[in-house]
């Protein structure tokens, strides 16, 4: 899985959008970068940007959009309602898909001592990034904003994480920025079959972390009961790391409670809406849908779909989009307009964007007549990881069968791991079959680089060996995943829905099928590797891996036939 974080740099400049244009064009042109969004507001005096990519492509054009906003915003002159201390202002990062926080930490990190050092800016790493407990909260490093900076950077206890401690003319324009790692924020509006703004305040109240003000007698209309140093005391929500209000939405006619998710790791979308949805009935009101403002990650989607087949006792072992369905049926995304998922998933958007001719793209036919074709890839390497994925997709639909068979009830969970499994295995060897011909083509660009000095042969003969290698990897990979798949295609043969037994044995056929003929692919292209040692580790591993192979495929076709006669 391709690891993509999420930057949202917010500048101190909301009014001058030719300043504003220069900042977000030097994200714009930074390879490996969408640009999402730009919203700049007036009052405020500041823009929030969002863009995506891959870490280390958005760390680089973070850094170009910092050193911009250097060049052309003078914090001596900045004044408006949002609180702020330098002309970037805030930078956090935030995981999207294949990558973890404590990766993103370190980005954050790296992004930081590049913005101190180069650019000689103070700066303070919060959130998860944070190097101290007390710099975790943003307020607390940005208290006293821009013209507290000149004093504070010069204490022990607020020194920046990275840059320089004495306030000079460079600072005196820039201020200090705060760049952290935090996780992804999800705004959504719980669309309400009503038009009370009080009520949906009061589904909002229930279920926000800060909750609502206790009152005397626990009536509306009681007083605020305070606590001995005058501070009203709160009744906490339900809902941890959540923010929520209620309104009336003129366009639809309709109530909201309008929310903010801060931590969808402690509050996922699906455990919001079900929650929101009975605090609201217990209120005698209904959520009919759910409005996802932005963008998500593909993983909060898919998570609610599998939240809400197994509620339904139904295998989650099916095919990513039947997944985005239940969730969209579920939580009513289609409500009040379609939920298009490949404007609203960011996985979705970034691949419409980069799209590029995928084999795996085509259809049946077309498939077979770019393999027949003159051209030289896909060759066997792709279709073997085709194949693999074939036998894995047949032992899933065994699964998925009997995980819906009537009278098999009791073993719907049984059966939907297994099935999750297989699909996990099928898509992990549908992208091989891509990567295959991908590793070709890199064999073909090395051969092609120029060869006319001796250092331009070494630079050739490395690309070469490098390319090659890599080449013989990406079958081998086919390998071990087809052989992993074998277990699932045995369970199923032996304790799958019995009218199913037979394709459970071709998904054997083409499982001992796709790894012989990768194992082919390994063999020849390590045939082109100097590095003998390495050669002879690969040859080893995979003849093992071949003979095991066909092994377990005799054994399944041994009790695909025994059921068949019996």
């Amino acid at each position: 899985m391709k690891k993509l974080i999420e930057c949202v740099p917010n500048f101190s400049e909301g009014r001058d959008m030719a300043i504003i244009k220069q900042i977000t064009d030097e994200i714009e042109k930074s390879e490996g970068v969408k640009l999402l969004d730009v919203d700049p507001g007036a009052t405020t005096n500041r823009t929030v940007v969002t863009f995506v990519g891959t870490p280390d492509e958005v760390i680089e054009a973070a850094f170009k959009a910092v050193k911009k906003a250097q060049e052309l915003i003078d914090m001596r002159n900045h004044k408006g309602d949002h609180p702020r201390f330098g002309a970037t202002d805030v930078c956090p990062l935030v995981p999207v898909a294949g990558i973890t926080m404590e990766e993103v930490v370190e980005y954050a990190h790296k992004l930081g001592k590049r913005i101190g050092e180069e650019l000689g800016i103070p700066v303070y790493c919060y959130e998860s990034a944070a190097t101290q407990p007390v710099r975790r909260n943003l307020a607390k490093c940005r208290q006293g904003e821009y013209e507290a900076v000149k004093d504070r950077i010069s204490t022990e206890e607020w020194k920046p994480d990275f840059g320089p401690c004495q306030f000079n003319e460079s600072i005196a324009r820039s201020g200090a920025t705060a760049v952290g790692a935090r996780d992804f924020l999800i705004a959504v509006n719980y669309n309400l079959n009503t038009t009370s703004t009080r009520r949906a305040n009061a589904i909002a109240f229930d279920v926000r972390e800060k909750g609502r003000p206790m009152r005397e007698g626990n009536s509306v209309t009681g007083k605020v009961v305070l606590d001995d140093k005058g501070n009203q005391v709160m009744i906490p929500g339900t809902l941890k790391g959540t923010k929520a209000i209620g309104w009336f939405i003129e366009e639809y006619g309709i109530a909201q409670v309008s929310m903010n998710i801060t931590n969808i790791s402690d509050t996922p979308l699906h455990i919001a809406f079900d929650e929101v949805s009975a605090k609201a009935a217990a209120r005698g009101v209904r959520v009919t849908g759910l409005e996802i403002v932005g963008l998500v990650p593909k993983r909060t989607i898919i998570d609610a779909g599998k939240h809400y087949l197994l509620k339904q006792q139904r295998s989650v072992g099916i095919s990513e989009s039947e997944i985005i369905k239940i969730a969209i049926k579920s939580m009513g995304l289609d409500d009040l307009k379609p939920f298009i998922a490949e404007e609203k998933i960011i996985e979705y958007v970034l691949e419409a964007e980069n799209k590029s001719k995928k084999l795996i793209d085509m259809s049946c036919t077309g498939f077979a007549n770019e393999t027949a074709s003159e051209s030289p890839a896909p060759g066997g390497g792709s279709i073997s990881a085709y194949m693999g994925a074939l036998g894995a997709s047949l032992a899933t639909m065994v699964a998925n069968l009997s995980s819906h068979k009537a009278g098999w009830d009791e073993r719907w969970e049984e059966f939907s791991i297994w099935a999750e499994k297989g699909q996990k295995i099928k898509d992990e060897l549908l992208f091989l079959v891509d990567e295959d011909t991908n590793a070709f083509n890199k064999i073909m660009d090395a051969f092609g680089l120029p060869k006319k000095t001796d250092d331009e042969k070494a630079a050739r003969t490395a690309a070469i060996q490098e390319a090659t290698k890599y080449a013989t990897e990406v079958p081998f990979r086919t390998m071990e995943r087809v052989f992993d798949s074998f277990e699932l295609i045995k369970a199923m043969a032996e304790t799958g829905n019995p009218n199913s037994v037979t394709d459970a044995g071709v998904g054997a056929l083409c499982a001992r099928s796709a790894v012989m003929g990768a194992f082919l692919n390994v063999k020849i292209n390590a045939s082109g590797l100097k590095d003998k040692a390495y050669v002879e580790n690969i040859l080893t591993k995979g003849a093992e891996i071949e003979a095991k192979a066909k092994q377990l495929e005799s054994e399944i076709m041994d009790i695909v036939n025994a059921k068949i006669n019996s």
